[in-house]
């Protein structure tokens, strides 16, 4: 790759080279041309949490989105608006459905999954005991399957000493 390919030359920043992807973080209106800024916008982290979060979205900021995504009339606006908050166009898409059924505001504090149960002690014991019995069954059934096999092999030996004797 050559020096060119990675460098771009701003003719109104004369003997200064900047880096294409400086140029695309530069921050300007929809359709005007890419121009460097002294300043360039701030380069978020390139570091990875541990554990990733799910991003939760207030009711608020879902219509308010909504809102500025009808106001886009122009080629390359709603994508625009999609990349600068960091949404998907299904975002969106689910976003109004929930609108029109007027779902918005219970969904957006909604938690996923089973709620937790709160345990009582007669609960509890019922859960331990219930572990216990099924201890027991399989305890059991062991047994069971040696018994059988002590039966088994006492009536081989009876028929081995019967035709020996």
């Amino acid at each position: 790759m050559e020096k060119k390919d990675i460098m771009t030359m701003n003719p109104e920043q004369e003997g200064k080279e900047i880096p294409v992807a400086l140029r695309a973080l530069s921050i300007s209106p929809p359709g005007a041309p890419l121009k460097y800024q002294d300043t360039p916008a701030a380069v978020p982290g390139t570091e990875v949490s541990e554990k990733a979060t799910r991003r939760r979205f207030t009711a608020q900021y879902k219509s308010c989105i909504i809102k500025e995504a009808d106001d886009c009339i122009r080629q390359g606006q709603l994508g625009a608006l999609l990349r600068r908050e960091g949404l998907y166009y299904s975002n969106l898409d689910t976003w109004r459905r929930q609108a029109e059924r007027g779902t918005l505001d219970a969904l957006s504090s909604k938690r996923r999954g089973p709620r937790a149960k709160r345990d009582n002690k007669s609960t509890l014991l019922i859960k331990e005991q219930k572990k216990e019995i099924l201890k027991l069954k399989a305890g059991l059934k062991k047994a069971e399957l040696i018994i059988e096999a002590q039966k088994k092999i006492t009536e081989i030996f009876q028929i081995v000493k019967q035709e020996a004797g």
